[in-house]
């Protein structure tokens, strides 16, 4: 699950899944450039911010823990290729096509044509793909198509009639993930996990017919396939493994990960490399679970990972893991400010408003850590989670625990980027805007603290009820990340925050109240084009959070929708009134989760979360031209170099932070691409 922060200041609004979080239109904090010689921005184009970071203490780190870095970052490079197949059947042939006309075109290297292409070349590296990384549309090219053929030509590269159409013809495939419920959702996404001619009910079919030898610690069915149809028309799976789907890619991960284990800091990270090993050669289901299991366990480590097949947001039926790859250090000082959360988590789960059969009786193997990043690849990158929260398994997180990291690095380097506040435009006084600026930093830590470590952790299914991406299917994602930001909504006006020293007063919880309200119901819309409805599962989660809340708190004045001069602002009235109604949103999101009421989930995503006011959000788009900074932003990764003695031993790993994106993406192409042009 991970939590997003959506970059249009720096404070991160998160949002998460059992899995990670990543950059969210915060609003919280006026920033201003910060008196520092690293450049913190690098490039601008489209609706993207190209940012860099950096990693503290890096030379302080002994040199087993540097190699162990450098190969479990060469190990996440080596999948690199896999993202951009899973994300679309011709992603990478586009790439790769990109890429050519990049680095051999001898053409005039200006004008529309040109500069639209690069524009376009930079869409597709950052979203690792020809769709939006958020909005799932495809990029639209700027650029003529008779251009781009010659371009293609001279450059030595050429592409298919179908991948040219995928580029140009907007009815080609036009969302990458679709959750349109009046629409088959597996046939009008393009997302490549099933064959262009596999129908949402076979997968259902499929699924529902295989047998689980063991119900009660539920296999995750699907995460580790693709799912196409056999020579005699029946569906079968190809295992991504070693030999299998994938197997040049995680073959060379393979060859780094057995370097890993080599330089493991103890025992149990060894097991789990293993096991992880084992994994990607056989593709095992049970191994799968064997390795969340001792990596969960392992919590002494200073270096530590996420590898494999994780989030399914990708999936519209929420079945499918996506290529990721973090590689992280402990920062044991700013873990410890914040550790108190963890140490208190029955506490919450004994406090939280849920109905008392949804409450766990004992709360376990929780850990929390602030964490510094090393690489990212894959579905982590550019566009990066600010904050983790694994594993996925419901069973395992009962039974054995979860991991939650924030990623400290990737937020202080959203704290130093410049940007335009948007505070001015959206808040609807000065004393919203006074409480943002000298609250917003440390409530939207402590909203991604709760929401990770307490969110995530509680509340429980009921017995024999199945996982959430059978009941409640394409809105499982949705619905767990709004229960996620209720738990956290719910505490943040909590004054035992107060008594454990994470917050001075309340005016922080009041502060993150009006930053979420403020964004699930204005400033987010400006991510969407003039007549979309809102498709994005986080995006629709913090839409109908905000509206229920603000419907059902109408008769009593709770939040206030003011217009002025032409423009709409909503303002809280009743700030414990609020914490009451976003209890009781908890309690019912927690009972549709822990019975598998799929109708009364539906109900609440599509009447609140969906549908868009066409007047209000023109109003909120023109508004936003006076906010300058791109509302999504991304990350150039630092990369490792291996220093050598003359007879190839290791004895240092240095780190760079190169600043300019597309070399960094031609690059990558030509180190760690791995796959052939499979579709």
């Amino acid at each position: 699950m991970r939590s997003t922060l959506l970059a249009v200041l720096a404070i991160p609004f998160l949002f998460s899944c059992n899995g990670h979080d990543e950059a969210e239109d915060t609003t919280v904090v006026d920033i201003t450039a910060v008196a520092d010689s690293f450049q913190w921005e690098t490039d601008q184009f489209a609706d993207i911010r190209i940012l860099r970071y950096q990693i503290p203490g890096w030379d302080q780190l002994s040199l087993q823990q540097k190699q162990l870095c450098y190969y479990l970052n060469m190990a996440g490079l080596a999948g690199r290729d896999i993202m951009y197949d899973q994300n679309y059947r011709h992603n990478l042939t586009i790439r790769r096509a990109l890429e050519s006309v990049i680095k051999n075109y001898k053409g005039e290297r200006s004008g529309k044509d040109w500069d639209g292409f690069m524009v376009y070349a930079k869409q597709v590296f950052f979203a690792n793909g020809i769709h939006h990384h958020y909005s799932n549309d495809k990029h639209t090219p700027e650029f003529d198509r008779a251009w781009f053929e010659g371009a293609l030509k001279e450059s030595g590269a050429s592409l298919t009639p179908e991948a040219l159409a995928a580029i140009f013809d907007p009815t080609v495939d036009a969302k990458k993930v679709s959750l349109d419920a009046n629409k088959d959702l597996v046939l009008s996404s393009a997302v490549n996990f099933y064959a262009p001619d596999v129908t949402e009910k076979e997968v259902e079919t499929f699924y529902a017919a295989m047998k689980d030898p063991n119900p009660e610690e539920g296999l995750s069915f699907g995460i580790n396939s693709k799912l196409v149809r056999g020579v005699d028309g029946k569906l079968l799976e190809q295992v991504y493994k070693v030999g299998g789907l994938y197997g040049s890619a995680l073959e060379e991960s393979v060859k780094w990960l057995e370097k890993a284990v080599s330089v493991a800091e103890n025992d149990q990270q060894r097991k789990a490399l293993e096991l992880l090993i084992d994994y990607y050669r056989t593709g095992d289901l049970k191994t799968w679970d064997d390795f969340n299991v001792a990596w969960v366990n392992d919590t002494q480590s200073t270096v530590d990972y996420i590898l494999g097949f994780v989030e399914v947001y990708n999936d519209p039926l929420g079945k499918r893991g996506s290529y990721e790859a973090i590689v992280e250090v402990n920062d044991p000082e700013a873990s410890k400010n914040m550790s108190v959360i963890m140490e208190n988590a029955q506490w919450f789960e004994d406090n939280s408003p849920l109905l008392p059969e949804h409450k766990k009786k004992n709360v376990v193997g929780i850990t929390y850590r602030f964490i510094n990043t090393v690489g990212e690849a894959g579905d982590a990158a550019p566009s990066t989670p600010i904050g983790v929260n694994l594993p996925n398994a419901d069973w395992i997180r009962a039974k054995h625990g979860s991991k939650s990291v924030s990623l400290g690095n990737i937020t202080d380097a959203y704290d130093k980027s410049s940007g335009v506040s948007s505070l001015e435009v959206f808040c609807h006084d000065e004393e919203e805007i006074a409480r943002a600026k000298e609250h917003g930093a440390l409530a939207g830590k402590l909203h991604t603290a709760l929401h990770e470590v307490v969110g995530h952790a509680s509340g429980q299914l009921n017995k024999g009820v199945a996982g959430p991406d059978v009941t409640l299917k394409n809105y499982a994602s949705t619905l767990e990340e709004g229960r996620a930001d209720l738990v956290a909504l719910y505490y943040l006006m909590d004054p035992k925050l107060i008594e454990l020293g994470v917050m001075p007063s309340l005016e922080v919880g009041k502060a993150e109240y009006d930053s979420y309200i403020r964004n699930g119901l204005l400033v987010q819309l400006r991510r969407l084009k003039p007549g979309k409805d809102v498709e994005e599962a986080h995006m629709r989660n913090r839409m109908w959070v905000s509206a229920w809340v603000f419907e059902r708190g109408q008769k009593d004045n709770v939040i206030a929708k003011v217009e002025r001069d032409g423009a709409i602002y909503y303002d809280i009235q009743d700030y414990e009134k609020l914490r009451v109604l976003f209890g009781e949103l908890l309690r019912e999101v927690q009972r549709i989760k822990s019975t598998g009421d799929y109708a009364a989930g539906k109900a609440l995503v599509e009447d609140y979360g969906v549908k868009v006011d066409p007047a209000v959000h023109a109003q909120v788009l023109a508004r936003a031209e006076k906010i300058k900074t791109a509302p999504y932003s991304g990350f150039i990764q630092p990369e490792m170099t291996a220093v050598t003695d003359g007879n190839g031993n290791i004895t240092d790993v240095q780190v760079s932070y190169p600043s300019d994106f597309v070399q960094q993406m031609l690059m990558y192409g030509e180190k760690h691409s791995f796959l052939p042009d499979v579709n």
